[in-house]
């Protein structure tokens, strides 16, 4: 078999962009697909919103069309909104689930039945350890990366006896556009004693601390070519560690420790 053929979606920033940038080091053909065109030298950009079920479909036939294969799926597009549940509208929080979650089962759905055709393939989701430990103020995007984690063990046993493997990674904090680009509102803060505003604040705080995007963008892409893979990684040791107390900790001190940490 020639190169592999990888597919990254979310690639014109962030996680995505070092991810497609790492799989083209490793000797991959990598296709990104996102909104935005900006170049990235040795990958093939395809403009497609991954909400756009039909853009989205299109986008994988051409790929298919041109490569006749896809090997590797990497669904990192996405976003994240933060502020008060009461006072998140639910058009926001439908939008956030809308690319978090269903962009990501969108972008699958088109590319299964050719790797169930083809008799393998492997697909990457990225989640977050907000899935497991649940942001305040920051509840739909914590959600959603939730949603993710169950629907790729799920997806895993469906899709396994046609020799395409799935896994979620948790990213934890990255320094990336990410934060940025986070749609926050802090209506409602003097309800909230302004809660929500320190929240939000020692987060991105964090954010800003955290690990290089394109170290994320490496481990993401050796877990896309490894020969075998588990259900679900946490990248960095520090929150494989968070992400292994999480699940221990019963719901009550896991809850608490994040309360104290980010709901003061």
């Amino acid at each position: 078999m020639n190169k592999k053929i990888a597919v990254v979606t979310g690639g014109s920033s962030g996680i995505g962009r070092e991810t497609a940038a790492a799989l083209r080091d490793m000797g991959c053909t990598v296709y990104e697909i996102s909104r935005r065109d900006i170049p990235l030298a040795g990958v093939k950009h395809i403009k497609a919103d991954v909400t756009d079920q039909a853009g989205i479909k299109a986008a994988a036939e051409e790929i298919i069309r041109a490569e006749g294969r896809a090997d590797i799926l990497v669904n990192c597009a996405g976003f994240g909104i933060s502020g008060a549940v009461e006072f998140t509208t639910l058009e926001s929080a439908k939008a956030q689930f809308d690319v978090n979650f269903f962009g990501t089962v969108n972008v699958s759905n088109a590319f299964i039945p050719y790797m169930r055709q083809q008799g393998f393939g492997r697909i990457v989701n990225i989640s977050s350890v907000a899935a497991v430990a649940h942001i305040p103020f920051q509840t739909f995007y914590s959600a959603s990366k939730a949603a993710i984690d169950s629907y790729t063990a799920a997806l895993a046993n469906e899709i396994k006896p046609f020799g395409i493997s799935v896994t979620a990674i948790q990213p934890g904090d990255i320094t990336t556009g990410f934060t940025d680009a986070r749609k926050k509102t802090a209506e409602g803060d003097d309800v909230y004693g302004g809660r929500i505003s320190r929240s939000v604040a020692g987060m991105e705080k964090d954010e800003l601390k955290g690990m290089k995007p394109d170290v994320a963008g490496r481990y993401i892409a050796r877990i896309a070519m490894k020969k075998n893979v588990k259900p679900l990684y946490a990248i960095g040791a520090t929150y494989k560690l968070l992400s292994v107390l999480c699940r221990v900790f019963p719901c009550r001190i896991r809850n608490y420790i994040v309360g104290m940490l980010y709901a003061k």
